[in-house]
């Protein structure tokens, strides 16, 4: 299985988020240090604010910060939140259009995989991942 690069980034952002806790973080600031476009990442911090992860404030001194501490927030809901976890058609939300999908015992063992993928995930808060917060910022100078 493998994520999404805007699940990808929208961990890395409250990664950073959580290492600079009580300051406002820029967009530029995230990209630089991740070396990802602002453009993407005006996307990602728009919806981690709409999902209700971040706070952020638009203008000349806007920015973003957790909305809430790390220990808040669960790593499995922001995947859920953020990934497209419909791994085959049948999965999707319209169950698609295959023929056999009534008598098929596959949807039904990838279904089991992407909910163990997804429990590894619930286990973990943002804070779990923030541990290493010295040797973070050291890799982010």
């Amino acid at each position: 299985m493998e994520l999404s690069r805007f699940t990808d980034y929208s961990l890395r952002t409250l990664i950073y988020a959580g290492i600079h806790s009580g300051k406002t973080i820029t967009v530029s600031e995230v990209a630089t240090a991740y070396g990802i476009s602002e453009n993407h990442l005006v996307k990602i911090t728009h919806n981690l604010g709409k999902l209700g992860f971040l706070e952020t404030k638009r203008g000349r001194s806007g920015g973003f910060q957790l909305s809430r501490s790390p220990e808040e927030i669960n790593i499995g809901a922001v995947v859920r939140a953020t990934e497209t976890l419909a791994l085959v058609e049948c999965l999707g939300t319209d169950g698609g259009s295959c023929p056999i999908v009534h008598a098929c015992v596959l949807k039904r063992v990838i279904a089991e995989a992407r909910d163990a993928f997804l429990e590894t995930f619930d286990r973990y808060v943002l804070s779990d991942l923030l541990r290493t917060k010295v040797l973070l910022l050291e890799s982010l100078k």
